[in-house]
């Protein structure tokens, strides 16, 4: 084999997380109706895809406890956390019994839960599924979207941070 294409070793697991923590992501809770209530978590591995048709993505772990109900769901809610949503972030992503007690949220159309001081909520509908690595992509089109002119609450560097156009502050 030439020596251009001898294959390289894989990555090591640290060094590529401690890699991807240098890139600043919006952390969201993606929710979803389920069999018995609601689902949810915190996910900070979202992105757009497409604008004709919307279309954005986003990722969950092929050994949460929840993927079945997510890959269940015909209809899901993206919601974009606020700077001062921080409990949240936290409380969607640990084990927690009821992780929608005493949360404020409303139904979107589609019957997701639409958290109620997000700075934004993107109502999707499902559009595909593709098994990646030890994660499941789901590809979501958006049905219908709205905002609030607010910062927003970002993770880099493995912490919660608070994103302001002007002034970024450490939250932790």
């Amino acid at each position: 084999m030439p020596t251009h294409e001898r294959k390289r070793p894989a990555i090591a697991e640290r060094q590529f997380r401690d890699a991807m923590a240098q890139f600043a992501t919006g952390v969201t809770i993606i929710t979803a109706p389920a069999t018995h209530g609601f689902v949810g978590f915190t996910a900070n591995s979202f992105n757009s895809v497409s604008l004709d048709p919307p279309l954005v993505i986003w990722s969950l772990a092929l050994r949460s406890r929840s993927l079945d109900a997510f890959e269940a769901a015909k209809y899901y809610a993206v919601n974009m956390l606020a700077y001062d949503q921080l409990d949240l972030a936290r409380r969607f992503s640990r084990p927690h019994s009821d992780r929608f007690a005493g949360v404020a949220f409303r139904l979107g159309d589609a019957g997701a839960p639409l958290i109620e001081g997000s700075a934004a909520w993107l109502e999707c509908r499902h559009h595909a599924l593709h098994p990646a690595g030890d994660h499941m992509l789901f590809i979501g089109e958006v049905l219908a979207s709205a905002h609030r002119n607010v910062p927003p609450l970002l993770w880099h560097g493995g912490r919660y941070r608070v994103g302001d156009a002007h002034k970024p502050r450490r939250t932790e």
